[in-house]
């Protein structure tokens, strides 16, 4: 299958982007802003695409470069990337998968960024009764080859109603259960990019399938599904 490229004339103007991050700099350059913006979203799109033959994909999302600076100390009116988002369906196949393309820190990512709380005190319940399997998944080796650990923010101590002595208290402090695969610039760049994002979202497979099994049982391992 041909896979679609990123360019360099995307980093170039990130790169340019960054050191004359203002709006009337942009404005003279909107016309190559949009052609940009037009690349790229043809790379987002057709990796979507291609992910929709091994997965069921809910949303795609394409972030627009507009930050929003309201409640920021960064008052700088334009994000210095690209990404995009794709969700997977519904309530029975759980996870999410990013796409960040930044000159020196482009990255993918795939997991739970902000579960809500029901989810989050399941996963922790989940943890605290047994995370053999959980550790298992992650741990394994093909899977942190390509993923390496567990990152996330976390509380400092443990949850309410946690023992901070608990076995697996390492995971239950966890409030976001996400893995990061950095790129460099060459490789963002290299034909094989495409291919790389997708044999690496396939490599996350059993995590999010144990996760989605997870969110979807109670405790007794009965469906909560109708």
């Amino acid at each position: 299958m041909q896979h679609e490229k990123v360019s360099k004339d995307v980093f170039a103007f990130l790169r340019k982007l960054e050191k004359n991050n203002n709006r009337e700099w942009f404005t003279a350059h909107k016309e190559t802003f949009k052609d940009i913006e037009a690349q790229v979203k043809v790379f987002f799109t057709a990796l979507a695409e291609e992910m929709k033959m091994h997965d069921e994909i809910e949303r795609v999302k394409i972030f627009r470069i507009y930050r929003d600076v309201r409640f920021s100390k960064n008052k700088t009116p334009y994000k210095i990337n690209l990404s995009s988002s794709l969700s997977r369906a519904g309530a029975r196949l759980r996870g999410g998968y990013y796409i960040h393309i930044q000159p020196g820190g482009s990255f993918i990512a795939g997991g739970f960024w902000q579960p809500n709380k029901e989810d989050l005190f399941r996963i922790r319940k989940e943890l605290e009764l047994d995370a053999t399997e959980f550790r298992a998944v992650i741990e394994a080796e093909v899977f942190k080859n390509i993923w390496g650990d567990l990152v996330g923010d976390e509380v400092k101590v443990a949850p309410k109603g946690f023992d901070k002595t608990h076995e697996n208290i390492d995971l239950i402090k966890k409030k976001q259960f996400v893995f990061i695969r950095n790129f460099t610039d060459d490789e963002v760049l290299d034909a094989n990019f495409s291919s790389q994002i997708i044999d690496s979202f396939k490599g996350i497979r059993p995590y999010f399938d144990l996760m989605s099994d997870i969110l979807t049982t109670n405790l007794n391992g009965e469906s909560l599904l109708d």
